[in-house]
């Protein structure tokens, strides 16, 4: 999954902030447990869980990531 995230375009890439938990410390599990995540692999955007036990197509990731960035953008205007 943070393969995925990494193969994004560069200008999604800079609209992002990827944070990448491993599973075998404390803060893995309790980041994993916040997001209420079943299973592996997930991507949270902003908080929230969207991809649960899959690996979305590039083009949906990015499709859900600029929505999101969108919404922020038009809730928070700069």
């Amino acid at each position: 999954m943070a393969e995925s995230v990494k193969a994004l375009p560069e200008e999604i890439q800079q609209i992002i902030e990827a944070k990448e938990w491993d599973m075998r410390t404390r803060e893995g599990i309790k980041r994993f447990q916040e997001l209420k995540a079943r299973s592996l692999p997930s991507i949270a955007l902003n908080n929230q869980l969207v991809y649960e036990a899959i690996i979305p197509p590039q083009e949906e990731l990015i499709a859900a990531i600029l929505e999101r960035f969108e919404q922020e953008e038009r809730e928070c205007p700069k």
